[in-house]
């Protein structure tokens, strides 16, 4: 026999506190602070990349055919998520930049007809990268209002349960109760 009404009694998700997800808290934790603090001198690139030069495409005469101006970073991804908070290693891993067979990242540029602004290019790139990546990875803290509405929410959510199944067990035995007349 089904029930006539349907009650859904759990407007707020029930979280339960486990030590992995206190970890996981002090892992997103971590990355938030890795995250304020990167700057261009956070990751060496210089020392884990390799920079080439080679004759850029498309229009611009005898520049583009005799100078090798396009500059290619290839960056072994191995080595770059040794630097970088594990949190981030999912998004940096589904980058765009990202070549899957050589397991490396590989950022080009060919804007500038300046060797040296192509490869500051390519590292700058490479930095928005790993910011996008690590802003996508890691979801801002939580405000102090938000999480005591949420507590509020919850308190009231189960304050209005334990009322309706103690309406339910009263209603129970007062039908129990008629059996003496």
């Amino acid at each position: 026999m089904l029930p006539r009404r349907l009650v859904f009694h759990s407007l707020v998700p029930f979280q339960f506190r486990t030590s992995a997800s206190s970890a996981a808290g002090d892992e997103l934790r971590a990355a938030r602070n890795w995250l304020a603090s990167l700057d261009a001198e956070t990751i060496p690139l210089q020392s884990i990349g390799e920079l080439s030069f080679s004759r850029s495409s498309g229009p611009g005469g005898q520049n583009v055919n005799k100078v090798n101006s396009k500059a290619t970073l290839k960056v072994p991804l191995d080595a770059l998520l040794h630097h970088v908070p594990a949190a981030l290693h999912g998004e940096i891993r589904r980058s765009r930049y990202v070549a899957a067979r050589s397991n490396t990242i590989i950022v080009q540029a060919d804007d500038s007809r300046k060797q040296s602004d192509n490869a500051q290019s390519c590292y700058k790139r490479l930095y928005e990268a790993i910011a996008r990546a690590g802003q996508d990875a890691v979801p801002a803290e939580t405000p102090a209002a938000q999480v005591q509405r949420v507590k509020h929410l919850q308190k009231s959510d189960n304050e209005r349960r334990l009322k309706s199944k103690k309406q339910q067990s009263a209603k129970k035995t007062s039908r129990r109760g008629r059996g003496d007349e």
